[in-house]
């Protein structure tokens, strides 16, 4: 449950970051509150909820059971546990 929870976060930092080495290449002002104007800030937040829409969106479609699978719940076969499966 932490990966995708990291994933989503790391997506969502992405674009600040970026801005900030761009900031740095500039050499502007990481820090400067000049430099985070509130137009820059609300780009950056469309970018990173995009990015992490669009991420939703792949895991969602790419990932997961294939289609018409079946799932066999895990159980007790002789004594011995078996995970559950799809087959």
């Amino acid at each position: 449950m932490i990966r995708p929870v990291l994933t989503e976060l790391a997506l969502f930092l992405t674009p600040f970051a970026l801005y900030a080495v761009f900031l740095l290449a500039t050499r502007q002002g990481v820090i400067d509150p000049g430099a985070w104007r509130l137009p820059v800030v609300g780009w950056l937040t469309l970018a990173a909820l995009a990015l992490m829409i669009a991420s939703l969106v792949v895991m969602a479609e790419f990932s997961g059971a294939p289609p018409n699978s079946t799932y066999v719940p895990a159980h007790m076969e002789d004594g011995r546990f078996v995970p559950g499966t799809t087959r």
